[in-house]
């Protein structure tokens, strides 16, 4: 997922280095040139008010990726990912067929993987070699996994003061744990297969999976080789009963057949003597196949043959990402009790977690100055600096905190990028179509040697510019999250607003990392204290 194209990163750093030369020469406050016979090149600091902010519970529904598993962060806590989905048939208003008997009934997922190696056997068939990407804790880690039909009805809309509005679910949402439905006949969940690695000891496999098909003819088989994915027996008698047994009518429509049946709802636990992990998946890319037979039309010796047919049911349709967080107390005061007046250290945090709020006030009072004296703004960046020391703490499984790969700097006040995310088109370095936009920046800077986070560099020429042009403009509030998707902006609801925030990033939602940033107090080092930096070009 993350391989690197060489080439595109030479044409990359060409494109950079020639975007930087000529915002070197076309500065402005009126974009006038700037010549070099009369001008230097000058930077300042200025200091920034940043403090932490609560992301209280979070719009969660209909989201591109969810979080499956349970991930144990040394240095922020412990979060637990379960996740509702509706489900549709492939077909509606299917033909069945007489007296259907079930042969096989399989849940699929598809994992983020990429190939590592492909080797040629003695056969002359080859066979690939996997890594699994967007998995998060121990790597040979276990949860305990249950399936359940669900009993919470997904509405689309409801009527809010006389008016249909699109209905929302949060990650804090309890309606489904409340209502999830084990099979009324064994008491357990959907997914009992007497194979613990399916349930009570599940963990994202790797592995190069073989489907092996049959001719019913010929009896040559033949092998399909599929990338890894989820893969759980479902209890046959229960689809047997709710699917194939079903009145024509609840399966002739995807509204009826949503009523009748609500979806799953995937619950994970702990799996005793093993520790967990966490794997961000496309939900909506699942399905579960069923196979059976049933009698056809055609007679032999006075008996209809059985033919084999197979149903999908496809997991699309109103989804909520359902997340529990246990956080660590030194996280939980700083976000809980943020301190307006700058805090030492910023926590930021995906999921249900937490963000930073950065005020330019300094920089603000010397608006009038700067454009008194016409100075010309090259260049503007604020830089983060990771508290390496925190992020060091290993967790009872001596891993430290996976680091997220990016944070995403925004306008706060009106939940909106600024101008400088817009106007940067750059492509992504990587085959990773996530990392584009490598001018306005925000991607981790890592140290050779500890392979570690230092920084994240965040570019706001044209923010600022914008500021010196129109004393008009006003300064907003600036808003910093852990991102998944740079290309994703839409931002979503929380629960319980309050006079800081009322929305956050979907980017943010999507990913469960977090990190710990050095604020902008005197309480913190000067090498590390986080600043407004501008390089100017003043008149002599």
């Amino acid at each position: 997922m993350y391989n690197t194209s060489f080439i595109k990163k030479i044409l990359l750093a060409a494109t950079v280095v020639l975007l930087y030369s000529c915002d070197k020469d076309f500065n402005a406050i009126g974009d006038d040139l700037i010549g070099d016979d009369h001008f230097g090149l000058e930077s300042e600091k200025y200091d920034v008010l940043a403090y932490n902010q609560e992301i209280t519970p979070i719009q969660s529904n209909s989201l591109t990726l969810n979080a499956l598993g349970i991930y144990d962060n040394p240095v922020l806590g412990t979060t637990t990912g379960n996740f509702a989905t509706q489900v549709s048939l492939a077909t509606y208003a299917p033909s069945i067929g007489d007296e259907p008997v079930i042969e096989s009934v399989v849940l699929s997922i598809p994992y983020f993987s990429h190939a590592t190696s492909v080797t040629t056997n003695t056969d002359g068939t080859t066979s690939t070699t996997y890594a699994l990407d967007s998995i998060y804790g121990a790597p040979n880690g276990k949860i305990k996994l249950s399936v359940y039909e669900s009993g919470f009805q997904m509405r689309s809309s409801v009527i809010e003061n006389g008016a249909q509005v699109a209905n929302l679910y949060y990650t804090n949402q309890t309606e489904f744990e409340a209502n999830k439905k084990p099979y009324t006949k064994t008491g357990l969940p959907l997914n009992d297969s007497t194979n613990e690695l399916e349930n009570k000891q599940f963990f994202f496999d790797s592995k190069e999976i073989s489907d092996v098909t049959v001719d019913a003819t010929t009896n040559k088989e033949t092998i399909t080789k599929v990338a890894p994915e989820m893969r759980l027996n479902l209890n046959k008698d229960f689809f047997q009963e709710r699917i194939l047994s079903a009145p024509a009518a609840k399966l002739a429509t995807l509204d009826v057949f949503q009523e009748y049946f609500r979806g799953l709802y995937f619950k994970v636990e702990k799996s005793e003597g093993f520790q967990s992990n966490m794997a961000l998946m496309n939900f909506a890319q699942g399905k579960i196949t069923i196979k059976y037979k049933a009698k056809t039309d055609i007679t032999t010796d006075d008996e209809k043959v059985k033919d084999d047919r197979t149903l999908v049911i496809n997991l699309t349709g109103s989804t909520a990402g359902l997340l529990n967080d246990v956080k660590e107390p030194t996280y939980l005061g700083a976000i809980q009790t943020p301190n307006p007046a700058g805090d030492d250290r910023l926590y930021l945090k995906g999921g249900q977690g937490s963000l930073a709020v950065l005020e330019l006030k300094d920089f603000a009072s010397k608006l009038d100055n700067i454009r008194k004296n016409n100075w010309m703004v090259n260049e503007a960046n604020l830089v983060f600096h990771i508290d390496a020391e925190k992020m060091a703490v290993k967790g009872a499984d001596n891993l430290q905190a996976k680091e997220p790969k990016r944070v995403y700097l925004y306008d706060l006040d009106n939940n909106i990028p600024i101008v400088d995310y817009a106007a940067d088109g750059t492509s992504s370095i990587t085959s990773d179509s996530r990392m584009t936009k490598v001018i306005y920046g925000g991607i981790i800077n890592v140290d050779a040697t500890t392979k570690r986070g230092t920084t994240y560099k965040i570019r706001l020429t044209s923010h600022i510019r914008n500021l010196i042009k129109d004393a008009t403009a006003k300064n907003v509030r600036l808003g910093l999250v852990v991102i998944d998707d740079i290309n994703v902006v839409a931002s979503n609801k929380l629960k319980l607003k309050n006079s800081v925030i009322s929305e956050a990033p979907r980017a943010t939602v999507l990913n469960p990392l977090g990190t710990v940033l050095f604020g902008g107090t005197n309480a913190v080092t000067d090498a590390n204290r986080l600043k407004l930096e501008i390089y100017y070009t003043k008149p002599n």
